[in-house]
């Protein structure tokens, strides 16, 4: 299958409704045909990743677009099980959070994030990001089969 019919699995593990249906609006009618699951906090987010649970059959992401401002389990602690489990380190994870502060950019790559976006408050600018986001990660650079 060539990279243009191959379906592109990303997680979206983000407690804000209005986020994912902007995520999810920015992906569609793309040339990377993408899948979009939500996970809606950090358990909920870890549990889809191990398929656990109800997410037995979850499908294993392509690109992991991560919120550090989660309940339950908080983004850095999300990001901290994946690069330490074998099974999920491999994944690109993208932090996207609306926070710019320094504290938050440094602990993130100090966890072995791939890279950090700031949300964008203009609705016009979010849907850029995600779709600069999507261009990159799915049809730039070469990801692992895994």
């Amino acid at each position: 299958m060539s990279h243009g019919e191959r379906h592109f699995d990303i997680l979206l593990i983000d407690d804000s409704p209005s986020d994912a249906r902007l995520v999810r609006e920015a992906l569609e009618g793309r040339a990377a045909r993408c899948r979009l699951s939500v996970a809606a906090n950090g358990v909920e987010g870890v549990a889809f990743l191990r398929r656990e649970g109800k997410y037995v059959t979850a499908p294993r992401p392509d690109l992991i677009l991560l919120d550090l401002n989660l309940p339950m389990k908080n983004g850095a602690e999300v990001l901290q099980e994946i690069k330490a489990d074998e099974a999920l380190m491999h994944i690109p994870v993208v932090v996207l959070s609306s926070s710019a502060s320094q504290e938050d950019v440094q602990r993130a790559y100090g966890l072995h994030a791939n890279c950090y976006v700031t949300k964008p408050g203009d609705l016009d600018c979010f849907i850029q990001v995600i779709r600069t986001i999507e261009d990159f990660w799915l049809t730039t650079v070469q990801l692992s089969n895994d």
